[in-house]
């Protein structure tokens, strides 16, 4: 996981379109590192001790790791990994990573009509502020989507990212919904797996590596895990890395060679050669057919 964050201008226009969009970001917590961060604007910074009241919603999804959570409509429960996270605008709250184990979180900031609407149906509700989705890589991609809309802010970008909030939103409350009828514990190990290569896409990671963390064996890891995205482990990890190496391709002016080293292929000649054989074009050659040159 890349940390990443963004506070957004918002215009009349975009508010008009009911929903709009705040702020965005990610961030891997480190095990007995102080939380939040204090780089945030200072009406978005808090500590344990002293609370805090936000004048926006804010959903946050826990990926990995733990911690806690309180509100004044919610006693102090325990958050794990696949929890998803609801603030409410002016209702007192702290939350915090467990300092053994810290977190990975993605979050978005909104305001607007349309979920002051969803509350008001009690779709959310500042007393069950915490819903469990389980390791879900439809929310994480989601959460990406918006995040890598706010980074380039391109003309129309903020119905486009509030759009993908509402059905953010939609989908978790129907996880939550059908997580009462149950899931497998396979299926749960698959999808925490595809979160886990997702979280390490810029790290020294590896599919072994992803079964120790599951505490599976690797045969059967890789076995299941073919059987459910029809790749092996190591094929879709590679098969992400490619994907976020054509966003970078398209969306930036970041070299080659940089994008070789920041998804961590061995080196650049071997990045162009798999980039190639996965999508018949040299990086260059994406490059020029994504710009229209």
């Amino acid at each position: 996981m890349i940390n990443y964050y963004k506070y957004l201008p918002v215009s009349k226009e975009d508010e008009s379109w009911g929903l709009t969009v705040l702020n965005a970001g990610c961030t891997r917590i480190e095990p007995a590192c102080s939380y939040p961060y204090k780089n945030h604007p200072a009406h978005h910074n808090f500590n344990w001790e002293s609370w805090r009241r936000l004048e926006e919603y804010q959903v946050i999804y826990i990926t990995n790791g733990g911690g806690i959570f309180e509100s004044e409509h919610c006693p102090q429960i325990p958050v794990k990994a696949g929890t998803i996270i609801y603030l409410f605008p002016g209702e007192k709250h702290r939350y915090k990573p467990d300092f053994t184990t810290g977190w990975d979180e993605y979050w978005v900031g909104v305001k607007g009509p349309v979920i002051d609407n969803l509350v008001g149906a009690n779709y959310i509700l500042p007393d069950s502020p915490c819903q469990y989705i389980g390791f879900n890589e439809g929310i994480v991609g989601l959460f990406n989507l918006i995040i890598e809309k706010t980074k380039l802010e391109k003309t129309g970008y903020q119905p486009f990212v509030a759009g993908v909030v509402h059905h953010l939103i939609g989908n978790c409350h129907a996880i939550v919904k059908q997580n009462t009828i149950g899931s497998t514990e396979e299926e749960t190990i698959i999808e925490k797996a595809r979160l886990l290569f997702r979280a390490n896409i810029s790290n020294p990671f590896s599919a072994e590596q992803a079964a120790k963390e599951l505490n599976v064996g690797y045969s059967w890891f890789r076995k299941r895990f073919k059987s459910y995205t029809s790749l092996s482990p190591g094929q879709y990890f590679l098969q992400l890395k490619i994907e976020k190496a054509k966003e970078f391709l398209s969306n930036g002016s970041m070299p080659i060679k940089e994008i070789s080293a920041q998804l961590n292929f061995d080196s650049n000649f071997y990045f162009s050669s798999i980039f190639k054989e996965k999508t018949g074009y040299t990086p260059s050659q994406y490059r020029s057919r994504a710009r229209g040159i």
